[in-house]
């Protein structure tokens, strides 16, 4: 096996080039738009707290993503996979979005009495459950986890990018093994701060309610709309004409197996969770799916069992979708707009019981984030490679063939 510096890319595209003006710019004009439209539907259509609600929902999202790319970056180095280094730059670039996302959360921050019961004083008061868990759901605390949370994701993200960065500059094989001991006791940040968020987050939003798995919940969607993400980005990427030759039929295969490897899991873990609440028949633990499994929201329950498992798990299950870009990107498109779905289906129906309220709001507020956060990669991948040009790995990842 050649190491990377032996390796020739004189000839390959490896940077966006004009490109990623062209992508920052479109995704931050989206963005500003989503943005403005968003606020102004907020103060003359259905209201602050909807458009909260909304945003809180899309936010989620995209951070859901993000915290998908680290896990992906951290997975690779643990692991010292060899295969992934082609399209580990592409995750790296989408994981150091957490400072962006930061900043986007202000809204929910400023807006923390319309989103969640136990940050209203006068509820509280009144509610003998509430003030058992103030000590922990109260303004200040979780004000105080946000900050470690997203201290801990942007310091470890910033270092994992401007590191691979480094090294496409040096050479230096030691920044690998650095990344690799980083990453090993930083899986254990990672699995605490995204357990804690799920349940700050979303959790929350029902505070009578409790789920000891509800954090491996949001973790297995949240790598799996990374792991959909990938290869979209992957394909559309060589399509405008970077890359070419350097991502293969043999690494679109292995995506599309984590893919299905992740909508088994979620699925196990779905399960898991509704069967032991259900079959322990614990009426505060059985009333947040008795929500869901009656009246507006039954059909849409349905949508997310069969969308987000059954359909995908028939197919993707055959060898012959995984090795077919193209049709893998079908199921990359499908399997991010049900991820979101379920978001949706986590987050709404606390405030409307009766019926999915869905609003154009949850438009303008996806292309608000979901705008800002590829202009934010655009900018960030500009004039860096698309992959780690000088990795020791690069060669095994070059020549790598499914068997």
């Amino acid at each position: 096996m050649k190491h990377a510096h032996e390796i020739d890319l004189s000839g390959a595209r490896l940077e966006l080039g004009t490109a990623a003006g062209k992508l920052a710019g479109a995704g931050w004009g989206l963005g500003v738009a989503g943005i403005l439209a968003t606020a102004g539907l907020a103060f003359t259509g259905a209201g602050p707290t909807r458009a909260l609600e909304a945003w809180l929902v899309n936010w989620t999202y995209f951070l859901s993503l993000t915290l998908g790319a680290l896990f992906f970056v951290l997975l690779q180095h643990v692991t010292k996979a060899g295969w992934s280094v082609v399209v580990r730059r592409i995750a790296e670039g989408f994981a150091a979005n957490f400072l962006l996302l930061a900043v986007l959360a202000v809204p929910i921050l400023f807006g923390m009495e319309q989103l969640f019961e136990w940050a209203r004083p006068e509820v509280v008061a009144h509610d003998h459950l509430l003030q058992s868990k103030a000590a922990y759901l109260n303004r200040t605390f979780f004000l105080i986890r946000m900050a470690g949370y997203f201290l801990i994701w942007i310091v470890l993200s910033q270092w994992l990018f401007s590191t691979s960065v480094k090294q496409d500059r040096t050479g230096d094989p030691e920044l690998t093994t650095r990344m690799m001991k980083v990453s090993c006791p930083s899986m254990y940040l990672f699995a605490i701060t995204l357990t804690f968020a799920a349940f700050d987050l979303l959790m929350s939003l029902e505070p009578r309610w409790f789920s000891t798995i509800f954090g491996v919940y949001f973790f297995s969607g949240s790598v799996l709309g990374f792991l959909a993400l990938l290869p979209m980005v992957s394909l559309l990427t060589q399509r405008s004409g970077k890359l070419g030759g350097i991502i293969s039929t043999e690494h679109y295969h292995d995506m599309g197996k984590l893919m299905f490897a992740f909508i088994v899991f979620w699925a196990y873990i779905a399960f898991s969770q509704y069967m032991l609440i259900w079959y322990a028949n614990i009426p505060e633990e059985t009333v947040w799916f008795l929500t869901r499994i009656t009246g507006g929201w039954r059909g849409f329950s349905w949508f997310i069992l069969l969308g987000h498992f059954l359909f995908p798990f028939l197919a993707l299950i055959s060898r012959i979708p995984k090795r077919r870009p193209g049709t893998l990107i079908l199921g990359s498109i499908w399997l991010l707009g049900v991820h979101w779905a379920d978001l949706y289906w986590l987050a709404m129906p606390h405030t409307s019981p009766d019926v999915v309220p869905f609003h154009v709001l949850d438009l303008t507020a996806f292309l608000g984030v979901g705008g800002c956060w590829i202009g934010a990669f655009a900018v960030r991948m500009r004039g860096k490679s698309l992959i780690p040009s000088r990795d020791p790995r690069l060669g095994e990842s070059l020549a790598f063939e499914n068997y």
